[in-house]
């Protein structure tokens, strides 16, 4: 009988793995099929606005060759909207709310997860709260009930936040450690100092330390509301069932957020350069200048201007100029975000600390160059080409669908600008590009962190070797 004791969880928990594997497989080849299912051009989606009995509004893509239904949805209001002092609050709350929930503790609540073969995640940047959402058709209903709870019902309880607290701590330690990550923080500190964009969403062991369950449990009372929600859904489901699920899922929420005023804000003018002492053979840099709005009418320009300037791989001039010209990094690369309250086009190269230097000094003249020449008719041409071609990838999987229609409703525009966009593109001029170009990469505003030991530059934030205006 003892050896049947022993023997017995042993056999329960192969199983149990089993079951898990096989959960996946079976989702992996449902995902694969809708994707096949929606290679179709964008433009040919039907986008249906639902609004639910109780008016929770969501967009959504009807798919019923597959019985999967992925859901993509946001608060407004991220990590800006952390408590003075306790700066990772919405991060940690972002690995809590699998953590038990209703009458299910941690174990019995990501049990219930895998016997479902659902899947649950969530997010934190700086001005949202992001959720995922992906179950069988067949596990709607019970899943629905296990996502409601989470957004809910969350217990946090106090064993599951100590020991989330302790993996966040090490992630902080381990971050501390890593150029990129470091070299990412201090430019947003550099760029925005006293406003909320400066702090690390992520926090710092200080205030991580400090974070309670009751902090978890006031951010979520004041920032998942229904007034600043947004949803998106793609498949198996009609607009009808639909509509019954959100006021299940989201109706018991408060009508209305209680979010903090964050300020509207740019990068501080001048320019900087910072050096960050760490003890690594190569050096890693983030620069960065002010940038557009997504509404800005001047903003399609300046998206195509970027994949010119380093968002297009190796056809972008930083990647010829920094590499395959003069073999100074590896890779370069630049990209623009626009935030809620404040927009940047940043950028990164990494490279040997002897290099890192006169790398900057070439981004520097790329920037002033381009600002004064602009592109040309051919790097135009191509641009747009790739820009329009590519567009139909983001549209392959129901997740990507989810997530670009999501990303449409957080930006304010309507269910119209996935016909529209390809158009913008095109219609995109070279005088539109030079004009951008003036107005964004004056070399004398960019910020710039550097960490590593770079060779002739000192980490009072004077550098040897420059150029570039």
């Amino acid at each position: 009988m003892a050896l049947a004791r022993m023997v017995l969880p042993r056999t329960q928990r192969l199983v149990r793995a089993i079951a898990r594997i096989d959960i996946a497989v079976s989702f992996l080849v449902l995902i694969l099929a809708l994707g096949v299912a929606l290679s179709r051009p964008a433009s040919a989606m039907n986008i249906q606005k639902v609004k639910s009995p109780g008016g929770i509004e969501a967009w959504l893509v009807e798919e019923h060759s597959v019985p999967l239904i992925a859901m993509r949805f946001a608060f407004r209001g991220g990590s800006s909207q952390d408590p003075d002092g306790k700066a990772g609050v919405a991060n940690f709350l972002s690995a809590m709310l699998d953590e038990g929930a209703g009458e299910l503790d941690s174990r019995a609540f990501q049990e219930r997860q895998e016997e479902l073969a659902m899947r649950m995640s969530y997010s934190d940047a700086r001005d949202a709260f992001y959720g995922t959402f992906e179950t069988l058709t067949e596990n709607r209903a019970e899943s629905v009930k296990l996502l409601r709870l989470a957004l809910t019902k969350p217990r946090f309880d106090e064993d599951a936040v100590e020991r989330i607290k302790k993996q966040l701590l090490a992630n902080l330690v381990y971050a501390a450690k890593s150029p990129e990550k470091v070299a990412a923080k201090e430019w947003y500190a550099s760029a925005f100092p006293g406003h909320p964009y400066g702090r690390s969403g992520t926090g710092t062991t200080e205030s991580v330390a400090k974070i309670a369950g009751a902090d978890l449990r006031e951010f979520a009372h004041k920032n998942f509301a229904r007034s600043n929600l947004k949803i998106s859904v793609v498949g198996d489901i009609d607009a009808a069932t639909l509509g019954a699920m959100l006021d299940e899922i989201f109706g018991d929420l408060p009508a209305k957020a209680q979010l903090s005023d964050v300020p509207q804000t740019k990068p501080v003018s001048g320019g900087m350069e910072k050096v960050i002492e760490m003890a690594v053979p190569q050096s890693v840099a983030v620069f960065g200048l002010g940038s557009l709005a997504r509404k800005d009418p001047d903003f399609m320009p300046a998206f195509v201007l970027n994949h010119i300037l380093g968002g297009g791989g190796f056809a972008s001039q930083l990647m010829e100029e920094v590499r395959e010209k003069r073999g100074l990094a590896y890779s370069v690369y630049s990209y623009l975000q626009p935030e809620d309250h404040a927009a940047i086009m940043l950028g990164s190269v990494a490279t040997k600390n002897e290099s890192i230097a006169q790398s900057l000094t070439v981004i520097r003249d790329v920037l002033k160059r381009m600002a004064t020449d602009g592109p040309t008719e051919q790097e135009l041409d191509n641009a747009k080409k790739y820009l329009i071609g590519s567009y139909a990838l983001r549209f392959d999987t129901s997740g990507k669908i989810a997530s670009q229609l999501l990303g449409l409703q957080m930006e304010d525009f309507d269910t119209d600008y996935v016909e529209k966009r390809n158009g913008l593109i095109e219609a995109v001029t070279l005088t539109d590009v030079k004009k951008v170009a003036a107005r964004l990469l004056d070399p004398k505003d960019l910020i710039v962190t550097v960490v590593g030991q770079p060779a002739n530059m000192k980490a009072d934030g004077r550098s040897v070797v420059q150029g570039g205006g």
